[in-house]
């Protein structure tokens, strides 16, 4: 008899909730023990209620049913072994690593491995460290876990459900069933499988970012290291992807005739296809070959033949000569994403037993057919040690126009060991940015030299043949945004004095840049640029026959940033208004 009132579903709930509790004392216990033990801990009575979910018949026995049989064993599961054959970083599951490699370990990245958690009773692996050993030791077990969820598979009654089918594959001996089977097959979808392969299949049109370049056989390998600084030899290449890297080679001298790393020919050989997946391949080519001997001097060979490491004895000393240090390809493409052109420059040097283990460098370009790549000073802002951008507007109005050679386009004289200024015509040097630079020469004038084409000598050396009328604000300023360069302010100071020669004696010029941008990544911005050419009265008329004058450069860069000001937001003001007849009929 139940309370007149008690629905036959409360009753249902509250014998899952018994079932449950029941589950739940058994849990504690099992973990407990379980973390000390790999032995199943006993069971703790429960209430005399049966342990089922509702609606399942009672089955005579203890158990009311078979419990689910783990299909994967999950102290041979490991989901942090990504690397085959090598011991992967703080995964205390992979097989590969031994008892040295767990003593250097930091930490377990997987501590615990179950299997499906949807079971009310499963096994899991448990991973840890022990650092109180010396050295560090790993600590494995294996305990059973008690699903606390009432939602969890506690009785099985299709095994084949628990995983997955390997689907049979036809054969001339099961056809005829399969057949029967799946009611015969469906061989004219044409449409299908060509819908199919368009999408899987690579766009063989053209490389796109990111592509890997391919080969005749295979890609094209990069060096480069991972992990470690360790070279890693099977780093493909990718399309317009930039990379320049420098690894260690860990190498015998006795093996430096045998290792396809050392050798130009492993470099060389490849031929990569012009767009993926096609018959047309582009060669490449040897452009330049430098030789780099034991006292470190170098030598460029004239001829581009592929030269093979060999290894020589020098009475008891052994060296392996043409062993590859640097490796650099240049690549052309197109707009259409076609390899026209590729190019090799390599660094072949003779290594000892002294320079091991061997660095190497390699490095990869794109550049784009028909197109002259113009280096920058910064990105955006000026980097300290590169040349100043400059240039010139020839006409006004016309687009703005500026040498591609950017150490070629703001210079100053360059000072010589002679300090002759006649000899020095057309000897400069780029103005760097941040670095305050002077220079200087000695200029011998006699009664011969009229004073207008001294004047226009010294000009001549002091500003250069092109002295600029811009300059760039940022490192990475194009050209064609003429209004956002920075004037060159030019001034001239000169003594008014009768019968006198006005001669240029110095050129003074002042950059003065700001920090622009965040606090975080301030970026270096030129806002002013002042050139000031300083003259000196001499007498035209002198007893000597020849007078030595003095002829100097200076360039200063003035940080004029104003101090960052913490700046608060506004106290929130209340806008409320009444309206306009809250008052009435009193006012």
């Amino acid at each position: 008899m139940r309370p007149r009132g008690l629905s036959p579903l409360l009753l249902v709930l509250l014998g899952c909730w018994a079932s449950v509790s029941a589950q739940a004392g058994t849990t504690l216990a099992v973990t407990t023990e379980g973390l000390n033990s790999t032995e199943p801990a006993p069971m703790t009575p429960g209430p005399a209620l049966s342990a089922r979910p509702p609606g399942t018949p009672r089955a005579p026995g203890p158990s009311s049913g078979p419990r689910p049989t783990p299909v994967t064993d999950v102290a041979a599961l490991c989901v942090c072994d990504l690397s085959p054959a090598q011991c992967d970083i703080n995964c205390c599951c992979d097989p590969d690593c031994s008892s040295m490699d767990f003593s250097v370990f930091s930490d377990c990245s997987i501590p615990v491995v179950t299997g499906d958690s949807q079971f009310c009773s499963q096994k899991a692996a448990i991973y840890s460290l022990n650092f109180t050993a010396n050295p560090p030791q790993r600590v494995f077990k294996v305990v059973d876990q008690i699903n606390p969820s009432i939602f969890c598979i506690h009785i099985t009654n299709y095994k084949p459900a628990l995983s997955f089918l390997n689907p049979e594959v036809p054969d001339e001996n099961n056809f005829d069933k399969l057949m029967k089977t799946f009611d015969g097959f469906s061989l004219n979808a044409e449409s299908d499988v060509s819908l199919a392969n368009k999408s899987d299949a690579p766009n063989t049109t053209k490389y796109e970012y990111g592509v890997l370049l391919q080969t005749s056989d295979s890609f094209l390998r990069f060096p480069s290291p991972l992990t470690s600084s360790l070279c890693t030899d099977s780093n493909p290449a990718a399309f317009l992807v930039n990379q320049a890297v420098t690894c260690t080679r860990r190498m015998r001298l006795e093996q430096c005739e045998e290792m396809e790393a050392l050798s130009m020919a492993h470099y060389s050989s490849p031929e990569i296809l012009r767009v993926p997946n096609s018959k047309t391949k582009v060669p490449v080519t040897v452009r330049s070959i430098v030789v780099r001997s034991l006292n470190k001097t170098f030598t460029r060979l004239e001829d581009t033949d592929v030269l093979e490491q060999a290894l020589v004895e020098a009475g008891a000393v052994k060296v392996c000569s043409n062993v590859v240090l640097e490796v650099r390809y240049s690549l052309t493409y197109t707009d259409a994403g076609e390899i026209t052109e590729a190019e090799l420059a390599v660094l072949l040097g003779t290594v000892s037993s002294a320079e091991l283990p061997l660095q190497q460098r390699f490095e990869i370009r794109f550049v784009q057919q028909n197109t002259q790549p113009v280096p920058l000073s910064g990105n955006p802002g000026y980097v300290l040690g590169l040349p100043l951008a400059a240039g010139f507007q020839p006409h006004k109005g016309y687009p703005f126009w500026s040498t591609t050679n950017r150490y070629g386009q703001f210079t100053i004289l360059r000072s010589t060991a002679e300090q002759d200024c006649l000899a020095l015509e057309g000897i400069r040097t780029p103005v760097l940015f941040g670095y305050n630079m002077q220079s200087g020469c000695k200029l011998r004038l006699t009664r011969a030299v009229p004073c207008p084409l001294a004047v226009e000598k010294v000009k001549s050396l002091l500003k250069g043949q092109g002295f600029p009328d811009y300059v760039a604000p940022f490192g990475n300023s194009q050209a064609r945004d003429a209004l956002d360069w920075v004037p060159v302010h030019f001034v001239t100071q000169a003594p008014h004095m009768k019968d006198s020669c006005q001669l240029p004696v110095a050129l003074v010029i002042e950059v003065k840049w700001t920090k622009y941008g965040s606090l975080l990544n301030p970026q270096a911005k030129i806002v002013n640029v002042t050139a000031n050419l300083i003259s000196s009265s001499f007498p035209e008329t002198n007893s000597g026959s020849e007078r030595t004058v003095l002829i100097s450069t200076a360039v200063t860069f003035v940080d004029v940033s104003a101090p960052a000001q913490a700046g608060f937001r506004a106290r929130p003001t209340i806008s409320a208004k009444l309206p306009f007849n809250f008052f009435f009929p009193f006012v």
